[in-house]
């Protein structure tokens, strides 16, 4: 941004700044109701529920969004940035390949353990009611949950360049199994409230690993073949 020479000058053509307590109860209204969305699903989130949750009038929640399919999608990017922060940051610090994929899985089946949404993955779950629904928020859900899948199919290709994971392995195969056994693993959790479905998911999770994985032997050949 270019230096701004006058007070005057920053006012002209500008809205004005919302106050902190505007930007506060703007993020409040999106905690809300992006975890009740998990629970009730977008469509039956009506704005004079949502209203009544976080106490305040109907008039005062349209100051904030013009229209439900605003506060959807703003929903929606909360979710993805809490996602980001739960999920996805952990396994920027691990190294590549089998690593990276344990932690960022591990990551996952951990934030639905301790609710960060009451629902479980609030992606999985909104994406159940979308899928049949075209529009900007179906559209965004499934470039974040594309995002995901991308991330995954890039530590298992990591995993091979290093020789962890067989060469031959169908990467896109994996991925769909390891996102398969984490889906149910959200699924049961939440149907039940049993950390066994997630203990089933992290050991689903190796049990892939394991059929994929190069022996040691055969990684140590590689190893020397590749000393100079």
């Amino acid at each position: 941004m270019g230096n701004i020479s006058s007070s005057k000058t920053s006012l002209e053509g500008k809205k004005p700044r919302k106050s902190l307590k505007g930007q506060t109860s703007r993020e409040t209204i999106l905690l809300t109701a992006t975890r009740l969305a998990t629970i009730k699903g977008l469509s039956s989130l009506s704005l004079g529920y949502l209203a009544a949750e976080v106490e305040m009038s109907k008039s005062g929640l349209y100051a904030h969004f013009k229209d439900k399919e605003e506060l959807e999608l703003a929903m929606i990017e909360m979710a993805a940035v809490i996602f980001d922060r739960e999920v996805l940051q952990p396994a920027m610090n691990a190294h590549g390949g089998t690593e990276r994929l344990r932690v960022v899985t591990d990551a996952y089946l951990s934030h639905l353990e301790h609710k960060v949404f009451p629902g479980g993955c609030f992606f999985a779950a909104v994406a159940a009611e979308l899928d049949t629904r075209p529009g900007l928020a179906r559209d965004r859900v499934f470039q974040v949950i594309g995002g995901w899948l991308s991330l995954l199919r890039q530590c298992i290709l990591e995993a091979q360049e290093i020789g962890e994971i067989d060469s031959k392995t169908d990467v896109d195969q994996a991925v769909f199994e390891i996102e398969a056994m984490l889906l149910a693993a959200n699924f049961l959790f939440v149907m039940t409230n049993d950390l066994i479905h997630l203990s089933q998911g992290r050991k689903g999770m190796e049990n892939v690993l394991a059929r994929l994985s190069v022996g040691t032997e055969l990684r140590k050949k590689r190893s020397i073949r590749r000393t100079p």
